[in-house]
């Protein structure tokens, strides 16, 4: 690029960077695609001039951009075009939310997030209900957990669904799910664009610079992820975030680990995913090794079998791809669990390690478990606004679970242990918020299972990098590290510790450890700038802009 149009250096001063490289950083200067230098005011004022362009923070927070560790992106773009159900406290509401709907004329009503467990009915409703809420409409309406929805019988009559496993008056779970989920996904590659590219866009304001996509084909079709992979990243003409894609085939052999590798432009950051070992806790379909607790009978299900899950993993090891699986049950974790042991035993247990396996979600693990996913050098991808929504006292785990649910989604004791973990939210069944993944984390259900805002914060940063064999570069700002960051406006910065038997904050910046929002104050932290590499992806109105 000829010196006349290459950008100016940016000099970003008077507010704080969070930098291991200066826990008491206030500026930062970008050259291009990378992190020149970070230091005081002080020194700052001797780099300024005609050729660095200035930026006043004003008070504002620089830290490394965040890394969402598992999503769906084309079913963001959906969810944020659709009905949102996650504000329903009853069955009536979401009765009343699907007749406006139709009262304004659609003839297809799309819904995400509801969730029976908060309602006093404690029921779904049925298809009957659902007709005449919708008044002919169809009605297909996810629940939280994405893994089972509620369906009208007008959709249903045409599917023929009453004749498909996991059929129940409305309910769809397992095969009646994924054909109406199917039904209602056929979508023109140009819609996948619009879906895929308002996703990122959002991300991008939320302060994310990339976003790892959990892409399989009982999910969506090739092209899905073939299309969000033409339009990603900061260099295509309009900047969006990175996506690092994952794709959760079953393999058998070292070949079609081979072929599906060198699919999709050779991007896939591994054959890994949402690959289901078993199903959700709220669908009843996470698979356990004692009977849910509102539900006797039913101990859910295991998708995959115990030879289907050590060929997967025998075939990547041996080709040294990361694999992994879907997995929140005890009794799912168990079946992954010996399938690398039988892994372990024909190539040995360091060649296991190596290629670093991952599992998503993990959410009932024991310390034995625990301590096995240590020996097989196993990564967690957890969310922990799961907790946060559903670990409250009488919530949907404690009804699911009873006294099980003390023992969910368990970071402090994974990270404890030694288990490298990265935080996500699993958009759309959380919302692309990274600062409430780390205030779950600050209050988890269970205190000894707390973590400090700083190893939620990394979690969600270098690890979300390093989980996908990225550099060890990315993640955090330092002099020679990839400019790919965001600007924060905030209430108050301190130190945040997980232990509430003491005091848990400072800011007296003489702790020496890089500061980072409150998050219990009155206003959450605002995303004003989202820059990778470099380009900025997003900036909200009225700050610098050029």
């Amino acid at each position: 690029m000829p010196m006349s149009q290459r950008p100016l250096p940016v000099l970003y001063r008077n507010g704080s960077v969070y930098s291991p490289a200066d826990p008491f950083a206030t500026a930062m200067l970008v050259d291009g695609g990378t992190v020149a230098w970070v230091g005081t005011e002080h020194a700052a004022a001797n780099l300024t001039g005609p050729d660095v362009r200035t930026v006043d923070l004003d008070g504002a927070l620089i830290t490394p951009g965040f890394v969402d560790a598992h999503t769906h992106t084309t079913e963001t773009g959906i969810a944020l075009g659709s009905l949102d159900l996650t504000s329903c406290r009853s069955l009536q509401e979401l009765l009343r939310a699907v007749s406006t709907a139709s009262a304004a004329g659609a003839s297809t009503i799309l819904g995400f997030g509801w969730d029976e467990s908060q309602w006093p009915e404690k029921r779904v409703p049925t298809a009957a209900e659902l007709d005449r809420a919708g008044d002919g409409a169809l009605v297909y309406l996810v629940r939280a957990d994405i893994h089972s929805a509620v369906v009208s019988g007008t959709l249903a009559a045409g599917l023929g669904l009453s004749a498909v496993d996991g059929w129940s008056d409305g309910f769809v779970v397992r095969a009646a799910h994924e054909a109406a989920r199917q039904a209602t996904r056929s979508l023109t590659v140009d819609q996948r664009r619009s879906y895929q590219q308002a996703a990122l866009l959002h991300a991008a304001s939320r302060g994310y610079v990339a976003l790892t996509e959990m892409a399989a084909p009982h999910i969506a079709p090739r092209e899905d992820l073939e299309t969000l992979l033409s339009i990603d990243g900061p260099n295509h003409e309009l900047p969006l975030p990175e996506v690092i894609p994952y794709w959760a085939e079953l393999t058998t052999s070292r070949a079609g680990v081979r072929e599906l590798m060198q699919g999709f432009g050779g991007r896939l950051a591994g054959l890994a995913g949402d690959l289901n070992a078993d199903g959700s806790i709220g669908s009843r379909t996470a698979a356990l090794r004692e009977p849910y607790s509102d539900d006797p009978g039913s101990q859910g299900t295991l998708y995959l079998s115990d030879d289907e899950v050590a060929a997967h993993l025998l075939a990547t090891t041996e080709e040294g791809v990361q694999a992994g699986f879907h997995v929140i049950g005890d009794a799912g974790l168990d079946l992954v669990l010996r399938g690398l042991e039988r892994t372990a035993q024909q190539l040995g247990v360091e060649e296991v390690r190596r290629a670093r396996h991952r599992l998503e979600h993990v959410e009932l693990a024991d310390d034995a478990a625990i301590a096995s996913l240590v020996h097989f050098g196993v990564a967690v991808s957890g969310q922990p606004v799961f907790d946060a929504l559903w670990g409250v006292d009488g919530g949907l785990y404690h009804q699911r679970l009873g006294e099980r649910s003390g023992g969910m989604n368990r970071f402090a004791s994974f990270l404890s242990a030694g288990v490298l973990v990265a935080l996500g939210s699993d958009s759309p069944v959380t919302p692309l918020d990274p600062w409430a993944s780390v205030r779950a984390c600050l209050r988890h259900s269970t205190a000894s299972e707390n973590i400090s805002a700083r190893a939620a914060f990394i979690a969600h940063t270098r690890a979300s990098w390093r989980l996908s064999g990225r550099s060890p570069m990315m993640g955090q700002l330092a002099p020679g590290t990839p400019a790919s960051f965001a600007v924060w406006k905030v209430d108050e910065l301190m130190v945040q510790t997980p232990d509430n038997r003491v005091q848990s904050w400072s800011t007296d910046p003489r702790a020496g450890t890089p500061l980072l929002p409150a998050l219990d104050t009155e206003n959450a932290p605002l995303c004003l700038e989202t820059v990778h590499d470099g380009k900025r992806l997003y900036a909200a109105d009225g700050f610098q802009n050029e």
